[in-house]
């Protein structure tokens, strides 16, 4: 028992005129161990309890982001206080870190810096549908670093949060989920675009998912090479890509079979071929 008592009563590492123990080291290890988890659980325990007082995604990262830094930062300085280990004799160690950040973290800090950003302005929020590029997805968490971005075939993707300040990004539902879409079809030549127009109408106000206000219209767009062309814009709300296509297909299915009913024929692409000179036959003997 004396021999466990001067083991731990023996001087690990010195910090100027204050000797820490090897048993001072292990009480802080279990403190901070016990503290992370602390922090950790109650990070977890708020989040559950904000969501469940149906919190916005957003307000909720944010606080229970604020949350875990606060407490990481107080247990940091509890430890330092308990190891009785002054804040100067970090002074060279945090010269030193500034210059590492000066030379080699520069990107870490500007999305760090621009994660928060975006949870507090919230140009984009949890569960806006974005278009960046070529890319196209939801959005499912803000995180200090990176956004994670769920596209629309389920790939999820990290984008570093600076590219989503510093280039040009469609966010379809910033404001509202509005959107203008249309349905372009080609009758025949010789049809009844009256009643063309007639039957388009008649499909935006039998669909449900058609916002009456603003109004659908139809448009005579163009006398093409083999159609009349008409374009039926509407508009719905949607958050995804996904359900302005599947609105758009319910459309045509019904379109097809309104103009079958009323023998409006959908045109499909014909080309007239006119051949100059003489057209000679050989017979083979």
């Amino acid at each position: 028992m004396e021999e466990m008592h001067k083991l731990l009563n023996t001087p690990l590492v010195s910090m100027g005129d204050n000797p820490i123990t090897i048993g001072q080291a292990l009480s802080v290890l279990v403190f901070a161990l016990v503290g992370g988890l602390f922090v950790f659980w109650s990070t977890r325990f708020l989040r559950r309890h904000l969501h469940s007082r149906t919190l916005n995604a957003d307000v909720v990262q944010i606080i229970t982001r604020a949350w875990l830094i606060v407490g990481l930062v107080i247990l940091v300085f509890m430890v330092l206080d308990i190891l009785r280990v002054p804040l100067g004799a970090f002074a060279f160690i945090s010269g030193a870190v500034a210059i590492g950040v000066g030379f080699g973290a520069q990107n870490i800090i500007n999305n760090f810096i621009s994660g928060w950003i975006l949870m507090w302005e919230r140009p984009i929020k949890i569960g806006d549908f974005l278009e960046l590029g070529e890319m196209r997805g939801t959005v499912e968490a803000i995180n200090t670093r990176s956004t994670r971005i769920r596209r629309v075939d389920g790939v999820h993707l990290l984008v570093p949060n600076s590219q989503l300040l510093e280039n040009t990004v469609t966010n379809w539902t910033l404001v509202d989920r509005l959107v203008r879409t249309s349905v372009v079809v080609g009758v025949a030549y010789g049809s009844d675009v009256e009643l063309t127009r007639k039957l388009l109408l008649q499909v935006a106000e039998e669909n449900p998912n058609v916002l009456k206000e603003p109004a659908f219209q139809v448009f005579f767009e163009d006398f093409g090479d083999s159609a009349l062309v008409f374009e039926l814009q509407f508009w719905i709300h949607s958050a995804a890509e996904r359900g302005l296509r599947t609105i758009r297909s319910d459309l045509r299915f019904r379109i097809d079979a309104l103009f079958r009913e009323h023998q409006v024929v959908i045109a499909f692409p014909q080309r007239d071929v006119h051949i100059d000179g003489e057209v000679r036959i050989r017979s083979s003997d």
